[in-house]
């Protein structure tokens, strides 16, 4: 998981470097763009940090308008998924940053700015009328990214990455932040919720995953018409993958929750574009929503438990505890999802227990 730029403040602040010697490598390489892209130095500022190693700063053109300059130390990020992603979200027709400027030995990076509203800012999950339109806009990237997928241009998400993605909730959430030491009949029954949802996964089809495609990621472009305009960022780590993660991650969100109702209904209207563009074709999602909809549930509960795992590593390993603060959400969505199907009443009895909880009852749409 990763977050994104966001809103900055205006006004310059001195940024920090832990290696000097990178600080001055920066200065240098910064100093011979200026006049290349009209950079006004002076007015470089912080942008945004990043669940990863990246940061992001953003920095004037004294034409006018700006830039954001990336800082990926190579010795923990590789830039070369992003410049790839990156184009090929440009060639699906969407919106994402240019490079204009790479020192790949180094990890520097100069785009595009796509702005400082993120999605998320604009969003209050008391009012999910005023969210329509925005998560209308979102299917609508999804649906474009997704037709545009072509076999073998991305990493597969097969099922060594599928399983240990998974392998991030025992190992870090129950063993590592709750201290559980897991019975055998507890193994057991992760065993089989993992080889539930991995077998879900592969059965999939397979289109172009973005694996964050949430409102922290997707910029409200200016522009004066009507509908809300989207571009994309923090793709790198885009697979080839189950069509079904996308729309999972966009509405079982990291940092909000919308009611069920909501959740559905803006699942049925990406569905019904996705259906009108040729994607459901599949056994019988393209007539039965219910079918489709189980298989978003399930993909969502493997991202549930992965993401439970990685906040409590990026609390516990990286000392960022920012996100395990939001770990409660994914407990809930887990837990939501575990009561409806009862291939997973096992999963949702142990989560329970460690979180010291009562089993709720749950509802399901379609077949169980």
């Amino acid at each position: 998981m990763s977050d994104l730029p966001t809103p900055a403040t205006p006004q310059p602040s001195p940024i920090l470097w832990s290696d000097p010697e990178r600080g001055a490598a920066f200065a240098r390489w910064l100093g011979a763009l200026a006049p290349v892209h009209d950079l006004a130095v002076d007015s470089l500022r912080s942008a945004s940090a990043d669940a990863s190693f990246r940061r992001y700063f953003r920095i004037d053109r004294r034409g006018g308008g700006s830039c954001i300059v990336m800082d990926a130390p190579p010795q923990y990020e590789n830039s070369v998924p992003f410049v790839r992603v990156a184009a090929l979200l440009r060639e699906a027709g969407l919106v994402a940053p240019e490079i204009w400027a790479w020192d790949e030995a180094q990890g520097f990076l100069l785009l595009s700015d796509l702005g400082p509203t993120t999605m998320m800012s604009q969003l209050d999950s008391a009012r999910p009328e005023a969210a329509a339109p925005l998560f209308a806009a979102a299917t609508d990237v999804l649906v474009q990214w997704q037709r545009a997928s072509r076999p073998d241009m991305l990493p597969p998400y097969d099922e060594a990455l599928l399983r240990r993605e998974l392998a991030l909730f025992p190992d870090w959430y129950l063993r590592r932040h709750r201290g559980l030491e897991l019975t055998p009949a507890q193994a057991e029954v992760l065993a089989r919720t993992d080889e539930l949802l991995v077998r879900q996964a592969l059965a999939t089809p397979r289109v172009y995953v973005h694996r964050d495609f949430m409102p922290r990621n997707l910029m409200v472009l200016s522009g004066d018409g009507p509908a809300p305009r989207l571009g994309v960022l923090d793709f790198q780590d885009a697979v080839e993958g189950p069509i079904t993660y996308d729309i999972a991650s966009l509405l079982r969100d990291a940092f909000i929750s919308w009611d069920e109702a909501f959740v559905l209904d803006v699942t049925v209207r990406y569905w019904e574009k996705a259906r009108k563009a040729g994607l459901m074709d599949f056994e019988d999602w393209h007539s039965d929503f219910g079918a489709f909809w189980r298989a978003v549930e399930w993909m969502g509960l493997q991202r549930h438990l992965k993401v439970a795992g990685i906040f409590a590593r990026l609390t516990l390993r990286d000392g960022k505890p920012q996100y395990l603060a939001d770990a409660p959400r994914f407990i809930g969505y887990i837990r939501a999802t575990a009561a409806r199907y009862r291939e997973f009443t096992p999963l949702l009895r142990l989560i329970d227990e460690v979180e010291g909880l009562q089993a709720a009852s749950g509802w399901a749409l379609g077949r169980m």
